[in-house]
């Protein structure tokens, strides 16, 4: 029978496969797309697929910070992100959408490598966030998570513009 600990462990690591799984899908819904396309607005006023992937890519950097200060630190200060309060998000969404992804995709699996070598107990170093009294690693991770879910059926949705998904 697997210790407690252990089996408590197994909740977290699939987080990370899930967030592994999240990922590929980005990867399969760029696919064969030009750049010109992964640019394109089909949705007057909605983000093209390459402003979508930079924003995970922007948030994917953000979580990252928050992990790392969590995990040094007791109880950091964790700031709201607002991608309309960025700075930086219009001319790092602005580059080629090939490139973002890439950097996304390869981001995503240092961060995920990196966080299977995190001990089980440090996904429950807390921080303090303004919007969550129970912010911690899990539930940074789970939240991540859940964000990009929704944004990839964005994603899915902006696609099939395109024509067919590859298989």
């Amino acid at each position: 029978m697997p210790h407690a600990h252990t089996a408590k462990h197994g909740a977290h690591l699939a987080i990370l496969d899930k967030l592994e799984r999240l990922g590929e899908e980005v990867r399969h819904l760029t696919d064969g797309l030009s750049n010109e396309q992964l640019a394109i607005r089909v949705e007057e006023g909605k983000w093209s697929l390459r402003e979508l992937v930079a924003h995970l890519s922007r948030l994917q950097g953000v979580f990252a910070q928050r992990v790392t200060a969590m995990i040094a630190q007791d109880r950091p200060q964790i700031t709201s992100y607002m991608p309309e309060t960025d700075p930086g998000f219009e001319s790092f969404a602005s580059r080629p959408g090939n490139v973002i992804v890439k950097e996304f995709l390869d981001d995503r699996q240092k961060f995920v490598t990196w966080m299977r070598t995190v001990e089980p107990q440090q996904w429950h170093r807390a921080g303090i966030h303004p919007d969550f009294p129970d912010y911690d690693v899990h539930f940074a991770l789970d939240y991540m998570s859940h964000h990009e879910a929704h944004h990839i059926y964005q994603m899915f949705q902006r696609r099939v513009h395109f024509g067919p998904l590859p298989h």
